[in-house]
């Protein structure tokens, strides 16, 4: 057994050797699941992205959602199924989700609405700072009178038309906080006929597609006669998907022994969503759109920066200190993303006539809208409340891209009706695209394994 072998299971126990060398026969295929080359639709190398990603971003974003900001997310895992009668929730006891006490929950966090700026200045009652607390920054105190009546007036504005996700209504009673990371993605044991009608009618009813073709489906080329914007939609989609499946291969259950389970890489589980020969040549074209959508969202975080950099906004959680810390390094995340040569060009998109190009686009927002209602009929918690997150990080992403003159437009130290995040939107952006950079991560990891034999 070679030195690197040895190290990559020295940490997972002897459960994880024996899952490797079981699977040691299926090296050769496996080797194949390796994608290289330029991505379709868009001037970027997978070299390039995994060097970016691996050594460059991943750290820091992986420190980035430890901080108090990004690791509470409030969500409602209670809604029902508006599809069909859902037929009970997953009583494997890996589904369970823990709510976060509202006691554990910084000041700055909690409240009862979902305002997007704090008045820090204004400390008279702590019941008020609290009911305001979960806005996105702190307002500086010099602001005028006039500033701050505009953003009473923003609090107001609906922003629905522009938002590509239905958002949980943080005010509803069913609503609770969750630590993400005492409750992180991994393999749950759902799956069967619950978890297939979910998938498929993400696919199927919402993805655009040559009638033509039924499930598998395959990555929509130019010559299937589908436009740039409907290829993209269902790259996106394939790419989340992809993704999932990774940190479930990643994060698997090996085994439990006295109440102890041990969690790790699952070769056999990897081969079986991604081989080449088991997918029917699907597995490589599925990881090819995980860097889709990884670019994309790459692309949105890199266009967003403007918005975070202004002096009036603060990632607020009452801990001034950390605070500062915390903007410091997501500003330094977006110089990453920023300087990133190889970006996915969205201007192509939705650039044909504007009668055509506006109608598409809504097609597009209610499509993706109303998959992200289908993450409430999942029937695993941790499966819904990790879908439900990524599903509106990617939300948000495409509603930063579709908002480029609007984020140019903003003031330094005022609001701007025409574009805002709430604070669930941005915690949904950076630990969906955290999510997105584990995945590669976890990809070369595979890799590693995979590379050294007996």
């Amino acid at each position: 057994m070679s030195l690197g072998f040895r190290r990559a299971v020295s940490g997972q126990g002897a459960a994880v050797a024996v899952q490797l060398l079981v699977t040691l026969s299926f090296l050769p295929s496996l080797v194949k699941t390796q994608v290289t080359g330029v991505l379709d639709d868009c001037l970027c190398d997978i070299d390039s992205i995994d060097n970016f990603n691996n050594y460059k971003i991943f750290p820091k974003l992986k420190k980035l959602q430890e901080r108090d900001y990004f690791r509470y997310y409030k969500v409602n895992l209670k809604r029902p199924c508006p599809f069909w009668a859902e037929d009970g929730h997953c009583s494997i006891k890996d589904c369970h989700v823990e709510p976060c006490p509202e006691s554990k929950i910084p000041v700055g966090i909690k409240a009862g609405h979902s305002n997007k700026y704090l008045q820090a200045a204004n400390n008279t009652k702590e019941l008020e700072d609290c009911e305001q607390a979960n806005k996105l920054g702190a307002i500086n105190s010099t602001l005028s009178n006039e500033s701050k009546e505009a953003f009473i007036d923003w609090a107001r504005y609906d922003d629905s038309q522009d938002h590509f996700c239905e958002l949980d209504d943080e005010r509803s009673p069913a609503a609770q906080y969750v630590d993400l990371l005492l409750n992180p993605e991994r393999y749950t044991g759902y799956k069967g006929s619950s978890a297939w009608r979910v998938w498929n009618s993400i696919y199927e009813e919402n993805c655009f597609k040559p009638r033509s073709v039924y499930r598998p489906l395959n990555p929509l080329a130019p010559s299937r006669g589908l436009c740039l914007e409907k290829r993209v939609f269902y790259k996106l989609i394939s790419g989340l998907h992809a993704s999932i499946n990774l940190h479930l291969c990643a994060n698997y259950l090996l085994e439990e022994t006295w109440g102890k389970p041990s969690w790790g890489p699952n070769i056999k589980e990897f081969k079986r969503r991604f081989d080449p020969v088991e997918t029917k040549g699907e597995g490589p074209r599925r990881l090819k759109n995980l860097y889709f959508l990884y670019l994309i969202e790459l692309r949105a975080l890199s266009k967003v920066a403007p918005y975070f950099e202004r002096s009036i906004v603060d990632l607020y959680t009452g801990n001034l200190e950390e605070d500062a810390d915390t903007k410091t390094l997501l500003l330094s995340i977006f110089q990453d993303t920023k300087s990133f040569p190889m970006h996915f060009d969205e201007k192509s998109m939705f650039a044909g006539d504007k009668k055509g190009a506006k109608s598409l686009k809504e097609e597009f927002r209610l499509h993706f809208k109303n998959i992200s209602r289908i993450m409430d009929c999942v029937g695993c918690d941790k499966c819904r409340l990790w879908g439900k997150l990524q599903t509106q990080g990617l939300g948000t992403a495409l509603k930063i891209l579709f908002s480029e003159k609007e984020i140019q437009k903003l003031p330094e130290n005022s609001p701007s009706k025409g574009f805002q995040l709430t604070r669930q939107e941005i915690v949904a952006l950076l630990n969906a695209f955290g999510r997105l950079s584990t995945s590669i991560k976890e990809l070369q990891n595979f890799k590693a394994l995979l590379q050294h034999k007996r």
